[in-house]
């Protein structure tokens, strides 16, 4: 059962900005200032444009498979099950660990607003969103948009009252601690954008995610670097830096300074908002990579299942639900470092994703977003959040690796006799050794990814061209050398002898060329016979000499039809040229591994339909 395609750009921007702005913004400033003084807001800068490399790369991503599970799904495609379902569940585990000690995070600003206990106020909030995720991601997306908008609403409000009470005492000196501590500092704030990763997971129920997700993902980023470098900036420069730097509510402590209580009052409700928004999106999106495990034979089926009336993975959701009120009583902070360890593993592992799927030179890898300055951006991504990973220090990537090995072994025990073998990596490997390593289980499943993108339905054109013969001939040939073959192939099928179809080709060619020009040629003919149309495909590496001016045709396309399917005929005829038209359609053609190849660049051609 597929998932309710409901979510539009709106919500998607609200999805990964409300993940973003929570604690990076709320808690860190003061303690990133004390590493690196008021040129902190260089560090936030410096990780947003780090983030910004894998971001681009996972919108280019889940522009091309825009399926739930997000990252494990295009990581197990490239870089093949073991490594995905590791993926998948350290994600999981992270950001579901992330998203409930967003809900604890209140605890620093509930004493402004309520006395009640926070971990029981974190319980009953997560229950509520467990509940509304339930009846489905439209309503649970209703609530971060709403969220997110008043959250960016009281912001706006602290930077247009702050911005004139600057003191400019307090940015001297701007870089105490010299170039080093900005760079470090930049990989301590680097989590606040570690909340981008979640859009991905959702990219199923996303109404025309190829350009809708990328499109999010691009302004969401944008946008909360913004007001992250602003509201850090106006923070450096109204409260004094001996405060600051002690302080776990900087923001609030700020706006205190120009705005009295009244100030810290509704800062505090800020970053409320913000830390329930961060566990709204956590439910929504950790819920959705045990569905995608699940789908994929690495985990027990039952964990896949999706309601019949609200269409949610309800089973996915509530163990989701359960696990962060688990964790909420636990005293966690080595995995807390490992959980942000495994937001910049992912990062790299989608940087190296990109460069596996392109490199490997799958046909049917059609991303609708492409990552600019390919492959620069990915490398300079790998080093960058390298260097992160280093700066979290050993206690957090031990933890990471703990992790690792766990997803190894679910792998090793349950996973690896129920998950097929075909990945990326194998096609890159394959086209650098020459070795036959792969079948057309990858391209296939690409294929259906495209079609379900792409709301591609299929019509009877379709479903000839599947049937179609198919020639790939590498050694030149003559124009009455290729339509011998061609007799050969569809005679049969169209319930005449080879050597009468040959003759109608012959005379049809005589009549007129059907060479359309130096690349192309489509042979059509109607025969004398009831209800059948065929087509065969042909491409000939070398060329085919119809004429001296026509010495080197290369892709032809045969099309034999009776006189009352005519209008059908026309068709065909329409939907190939609106085919052939692409720009890229002769260099496609050629670069076609085999037969099925030839037949994907038709059935995935743009034609009206």
């Amino acid at each position: 059962m597929k998932l309710k395609k409901e979510l539009k750009l709106l919500d998607i921007f609200c999805l990964a900005s409300g993940a973003m702005i929570s604690s990076g913004l709320f808690i860190l400033p003061g303690l990133a200032h004390a590493r690196a003084g008021p040129a902190v807001v260089i560090s936030y800068f410096l990780a947003g444009l780090l983030a910004m490399t894998g971001m681009f790369s996972q919108a280019e991503l889940v522009s091309a498979m825009p399926k739930s599970g997000g990252t494990y799904f295009y990581v197990k495609r490239s870089l093949g099950p073991a490594v995905g379902t590791v993926d998948g569940l350290i994600t999981w585990f992270s950001l579901s660990l992330k998203s409930a000690f967003a809900l604890v995070g209140m605890a620093a600003f509930s004493a402004y607003l309520i006395s009640i206990d926070i971990r029981i106020m974190a319980i009953a909030l997560c229950s509520i969103f467990i509940v509304i995720n339930l009846f489905g991601i439209k309503e649970a997306s209703r609530i971060q948009v709403g969220l997110v908008f008043c959250l960016m609403g009281l912001l706006l409000y602290f930077i247009i009252r702050g911005f004139p009470e600057i003191n400019v005492r307090y940015l001297e000196p701007f870089a105490p601690r010299g170039v080093t501590a900005i760079f470090s500092t930049a990989a301590f704030v680097f989590v606040s954008f570690g909340g981008l990763l979640k859009v991905a997971s959702v990219a199923e129920e996303v109404k025309n995610p190829g350009k809708v997700i990328p499109r999010g993902m691009i302004l969401s980023i944008v946008v909360v670097s913004i007001f992250y470098s602003l509201v850090v900036f106006i923070t450096s420069g109204v409260l004094d830096p001996g405060l600051l730097e002690k302080s776990l509510t900087p923001i609030s402590d700020a706006a205190a300074v120009f705005m009295g209580n009244r100030g810290r009052v509704i800062l505090s409700l800020a970053a409320l908002m913000a830390f329930i928004s961060t566990a709204n999106a956590g439910i929504i999106a950790a819920s959705r990579f045990p569905l995608a495990l699940s789908r994929d034979g690495l985990l027990p089926g039952f964990l896949g299942s999706i309601g019949r009336r609200y269409k949610t993975p309800y089973v996915s959701i509530l163990i989701t639900g359960f696990f962060m009120m688990a964790v909420m009583f636990l005293e966690l902070d080595v995995l807390i470092k490992a959980a942000s360890a495994v937001l910049i593993l992912t990062y790299i592992f989608s940087c190296l994703s990109i460069i596996i799927l392109r490199e490997s030179r799958l046909q049917n890898y059609q991303p609708v977003f492409r990552s600019p300055l390919y492959p620069w951006i990915q490398i300079a991504g790998i080093i960058g959040f390298g260097f992160l990973l280093f700066e979290l220090g050993l206690e957090a990537i031990t933890a990471c690796a703990g992790l690792i090995v766990c997803g190894l072994l679910v792998y090793w025990v349950y996973g690896r006799i129920r998950a097929g073998r075909e990945f990326a990596l194998l096609h890159l490997i394959e086209r650098i050794t020459a070795k036959e390593l792969t079948s057309r289980t990858l391209e296939t499943e690409l294929k259906e990814i495209i079609r379900e993108r792409d709301d591609i339905v299929k019509d009877r054109f379709d479903r000839v061209v599947e049937r179609a013969v198919v020639l790939d001939i590498d050694k030149p040939i003559t124009m009455k050398e290729l339509f011998n073959l061609v007799s050969e192939a569809m005679a049969g099928r169209l319930g005449l002898e080879t050597e009468d179809f040959m003759k109608l080709l012959m005379e049809r060619e005589r009549e007129s060329s059907t060479v359309l020009n130096p690349y192309l040629a489509i042979p059509h003919i109607i025969i004398d016979r009831e209800d059948v149309f065929e087509v065969l495909l042909a491409r000939c590496k070398s060329g085919v000499e119809f004429s001296e001016t026509a010495n080197a045709v290369k892709s032809i396309f045969v099309l034999a039809g009776s006189k009352n399917e005519r209008n059908f005929h026309l068709r065909a005829l329409a939907g190939i040229a609106q085919i052939v038209r692409d720009p890229h359609f002769e260099e496609n053609w050629m670069k076609a591994k085999d037969k099925e190849g030839l037949r994907d660049i038709i059935l995935l051609g743009k034609r009206k339909r």
